[in-house]
């Protein structure tokens, strides 16, 4: 298989393909994330109904839709109560505040239907993201976020609506319940599991993987990926060449005049080869570079790794890891 980013084996919770495996599995994705939001919200869960990839689409062509990686709702008496959007995320830089305000615009637009007039029935809302980053900076393993009264701060205001940010690294707040949990979730090896809820989900997670379908499935999007990736390269290596080639014959245009010599003329135009030559061998490395850190390869293999593939550039590629490399990323 040419996806050798990581072995299925490999895969953690906070994966979306593994996250999405779990929930796509009608055995295991009920008592899998009723066990889960148990931990995380320290409360218990009722019946619940688990959807993967779930999509809203948007109101009119211009507009954005939305994907909801997990969706989870829970009834009492066959009526939602409560809708738990569950997003994985490990890039930075959505702005996930704003972000998840719109998702919960969109995901609270199904639970209300023309001529409603008592809105109490619309079901309790909580985005729930994951992220291995600190969104707030503040090494806090869970930040609860609840609309309130700016006046009168113990007002209870209450809306049903809870924005809750988990940082798998966190330090402070929390339960030792919930920092177990995260632990597993970051990192999803049996030697994490060490109270009886996280082997619990050691166990449906070990299920999960040895299921011949989902292996087959993690292989086919492997080979998917390496199709995009051999793809985006050629493409973004040809644009820009071809944008650095129509700017450096601008320049040189202007620069070289009637009155430059056949010699000068041939020397100019090597200079301008070269130069587009290298520009565009350097955009194609921070490319592989991305890519490498994005599927989570760690900075010294990615060193030798572009050491390997691109070896005239051996002697400058600890100068290009250290320019592209993300730490935001990690």
């Amino acid at each position: 298989m040419g996806y050798t980013k990581k072995t299925l084996q490999e895969l953690n919770l906070i994966d979306n393909f593994l996250s999405n495996a779990i929930a796509s599995n009608k055995e295991l994705n009920e008592p899998f994330y009723r066990l889960l939001l148990s931990v995380l919200l320290d409360k218990n869960i009722k019946e619940i109904r688990v959807l993967a990839q779930q999509m809203i689409p948007a109101a009119t062509p211009e507009l954005r839709g939305i994907r909801m990686d997990v969706e989870i709702t829970e009834y009492d008496e066959e009526t939602v109560t409560n809708v738990y959007d569950l997003e994985p995320h490990l890039k930075d830089g959505l702005h996930l505040p704003r972000h998840n305000r719109y998702y919960q615009a969109k995901i609270d637009g199904r639970y209300v239907r023309r001529g409603v007039k008592d809105f109490s029935t619309i079901p309790n809302l909580y985005v729930i993201t994951i992220t291995n980053y600190d969104v707030f900076g503040k090494d806090y393993m869970m930040y609860t976020v609840r609309n309130r009264c700016e006046e009168i701060p113990e007002l209870d205001y209450d809306d049903g609506l809870q924005f809750i940010y988990f940082y798998t690294k966190g330090q402070k707040g929390g339960s030792q319940a919930i920092k177990n949990m995260l632990t597993y979730i970051q990192n999803s090896d049996s030697k994490n599991a060490v109270d009886d809820a996280t082997r619990m989900m050691d166990s449906y997670v070990m299920k999960v993987k040895n299921l011949p379908e989902v292996e087959a499935g993690y292989m086919t999007l492997g080979d998917w990926i390496d199709g995009i990736e051999e793809d985006l390269r050629e493409d973004i290596t040809k644009e820009v060449t071809e944008r650095v080639t129509e700017e450096v014959t601008e320049r040189v245009t202007e620069e070289v005049t009637e009155r430059v010599t056949e010699e000068v003329t041939e020397r100019v135009t090597e200079e301008v080869t070269e130069r587009v030559r290298r520009q565009a061998q350097e955009q194609e490395i921070k490319t592989v570079i991305e890519m490498l850190q994005e599927y989570h390869e760690s900075k010294d293999k990615a060193l030798i790794k572009i050491r390997a593939r691109f070896p005239e550039c051996a002697d400058k590629a600890e100068e290009f890891v250290e320019k592209y490399w993300q730490e935001s990323l990690i």
